[in-house]
C-alpha cells in the first residue's frame, strides 16, 4: 500500500532540518507544525486495523507532540522549553500506555542504563541550569519509561536481539527499540545544546541533529502497523 502521508512527512522533516541548520525560522514555522498531523493522517489512511483505544491514544499523543513542536521552534527560550517538555510528557505517557497494552514490561537490563543516564542528566542540570532541573527531569522520567517499554524485546519476539535491543528487520515492531534510542539521543542533545552550545553555528548544527533524530524516532514509533492488536 502506498503511504503518501509518510512520504510527505519525510519531505517536511527534511525541510524542517534544513531550515533549522540555515537559520530560516519562517520556513520552520511553515514546515515543523505539519510533521505530527502528517503522521496522524497516515494513521487514518493506513491504520484501519487499529483498535479504537489505540487510535485515540495515538491521536492524543500526536496532538501533544504538535504543541511541543511549535513551542520548541524557539529552543533558546527557557519558558518555551519547559512548556514544550510538558507537552511531550503527555505524548510519552501516551506511548507508554500503547506499549503497555501490547504487553511490554520494564526489564532491569534495559531500565538500569536509562535510570543512570536520567540521574546524570538531572545532576548536570542542577549544576548548570537549576531553573530547568525539575521540569526537564520530570519530563525525562516519562521519556525513560516510554523508552524502556518500547525497548522490550518481547514486543517483537522474532527479531534478533543484541545487548537487549531488537535489531530492525521487516517487522515494524522490531524498530521500536531503535526509535526509542533515537528519541533519547535527541532529547539528550537538547540538554547538551542548552548547556554547552555557545556559538550561533554550534546551536544551529546541533538543532539540525536534534530534529533529524527526533523525526526519525517519530517515524518509527508511530507506524500504525506496530500498534494493531
Amino acid at each position: 500500500m502506498a503511504r503518501p502521508f509518510r512520504a510527505a512527512y519525510v519531505a517536511a522533516a527534511a525541510a524542517t532540518v534544513y531550515s533549522a541548520v540555515t537559520g530560516r525560522d519562517r520556513w520552520q514555522w511553515a514546515t515543523k507544525p505539519l510533521l505530527m498531523p502528517l503522521l496522524a493522517a497516515d494513521v487514518v489512511h493506513s491504520g484501519a486495523e487499529l483498535g479504537r483505544t489505540e487510535r485515540r491514544v495515538l491521536f492524543g499523543a500526536l496532538g501533544a507532540a504538535t504543541v511541543g513542536d511549535m513551542l520548541l521552534i524557539d529552543p533558546d527560550d527557557d519558558r518555551r522549553l519547559i512548556a514544550g517538555a510538558s507537552a511531550f510528557a503527555v505524548m510519552q505517557s501516551g506511548y507508554s500506555a500503547l506499549w503497555w497494552r501490547r504487553g511490554a514490561r520494564p526489564r532491569p537490563a534495559i531500565a538500569l542504563p536509562r535510570v543512570a543516564a536520567w540521574l546524570g542528566a538531572g545532576a548536570l542540570l542542577r549544576a548548570k541550569a537549576p531553573n530547568l532541573a525539575v521540569p526537564l527531569s520530570s519530563y525525562g522520567a516519562t521519556l525513560g519509561a516510554a523508552a524502556v517499554l518500547a525497548s522490550d524485546p518481547g514486543l517483537s519476539p522474532g527479531a534478533k536481539n543484541v545487548a537487549g535491543m531488537n535489531l530492525p528487520d521487516r517487522d515494524p515492531r522490531s524498530r521500536l527499540g531503535l526509535g526509542a534510542l533515537l528519541f533519547t539521543a535527541s532529547d539528550g542533545l537538547i540538554v547538551l545544546r542548552r548547556l554547552f552550545a555557545r556559538t550561533d553555528r554550534s546551536r544551529r548544527v546541533t538543532e539540525g541533529i536534534i530534529l533529524s533524530t527526533y523525526a526519525a524516532a517519530q517515524y518509527l514509533l508511530t507506524d500504525p502497523r506496530v500498534h494493531k492488536r
